[in-house]
């Protein structure tokens, strides 16, 4: 079976650790978390990279012939260089990006609302932008968690690169382990009947 690449967008390093721009890195952690498995450099790919499998019952860190592979990847660029790492992963691992998923936060959904899809635009989200401009296509599939729009006229940049109220800080994790549960579910069930359960 064909592998599938599994994208957290983020910053890198500990100062962005915890910014609500980096829920997707938060994402991938978990779901490796879950698969046992621990992510290490990979410089020719700019990444840190950790790879797993999923069997058809749903199951991660499994392994047989049934088991299709997992590659996770958190970018060791800046968000508006993410498209760099994307690309050079596709063609190291031969992955299409139909068989990609960019996990990543999005200012226009609530916080507490996620959403699948594949394909779309940009929405002006700079990690998705980068990603385009690299690899020339918007035809992937995306899990995006929302964030919530910036209160009064907090710059949204400025907004994105705080973190997360310490008073969320349970309600976060509740939708970062939802948000890989729904990741999950894409690859098993497919789209269609992952977006009836995890879409609000």
């Amino acid at each position: 079976m064909s592998n599938w690449l599994l994208v957290g967008l983020g910053n890198p390093g500990p100062t962005y650790a915890s910014h609500r721009h980096n829920v997707g890195y938060l994402v991938v952690d978990e779901l490796a978390r879950r698969a046992g498995v621990r992510f290490t450099g990979a410089g020719q790919l700019r990444s840190d990279v950790a790879q797993t499998r999923l069997t058809a019952s749903g199951g991660m860190g499994g392994i047989g012939a049934e088991a299709e592979q997992l590659i996770l990847l958190k970018s060791r660029t800046f968000m508006n260089e993410t498209g760099a790492a994307v690309g050079k992963a596709l063609a190291y691992y031969r992955i299409p990006p139909e068989r990609m998923v960019a996990i990543h936060d999005e200012l226009d959904l609530d916080f507490g609302q996620l959403r699948l899809k594949f394909g779309g635009g940009d929405n002006g989200h700079n990690g998705l932008r980068s990603i385009r401009r690299s690899i020339g296509t918007g035809d992937y599939f995306r899990a995006r968690l929302g964030v919530g729009r910036p209160p009064g006229r907090q710059d949204p940049a400025d907004f994105l690169l705080s973190n997360f109220p310490t008073a969320l800080a349970e309600d976060v994790a509740v939708e970062v382990s939802r948000c890989a549960d729904a990741v999950e579910a894409l690859l098993t069930v497919g789209l269609d009947l992952a977006q009836s359960r995890f879409n609000n």
